[in-house]
């Protein structure tokens, strides 16, 4: 997968927002475009393409078990992020559940409060 790829897959939520805000132009941040938290940064480390996600601490120890490729977060908070080496073996429908996980888990929770309360007031079929 290259990065633009990668950067393609998280671009496809709902106000995902790629962005450039260091110096080096190298590391990529994908964030909420409202409450600007991130939920990915995509980077290269020794080479490699890489990407830190968000993740449960129970669902992180799990990614972390099933796939060398999953490690504590590079730079961040290792309870609460993994860096995923994105080339290294990490199944695309895992990576994919990752991103996803990531985007829910940096949702402001009054902006996933309004979607809740929009779709209990929908009608129902």
């Amino acid at each position: 997968m290259t990065k633009d790829e990668l950067l393609a897959l998280c671009a496809v939520y709902p106000g995902a927002a790629v962005d450039c805000p260091f110096e080096d132009g190298g590391n990529v941040v994908v964030r909420h475009a409202a409450g600007r938290k991130w939920f990915a940064l995509v980077f290269e480390r020794d080479g490699k393409l890489c990407v830190n996600l968000k993740c449960e601490p129970m669902k992180a120890d799990f990614w972390r078990a099933a796939y060398p490729a999953a490690t504590p977060g590079w730079h961040m908070n290792h309870t609460h992020w993994n860096t995923v080496e994105v080339n290294a073996g990490v199944p695309p429908e895992d990576l994919c559940e990752m991103i996803s996980d990531s985007y829910r888990l940096t949702t402001s929770p009054a902006r996933a409060e309004r979607s809740t309360r929009r779709a209990k007031q929908r009608p129902q079929p």
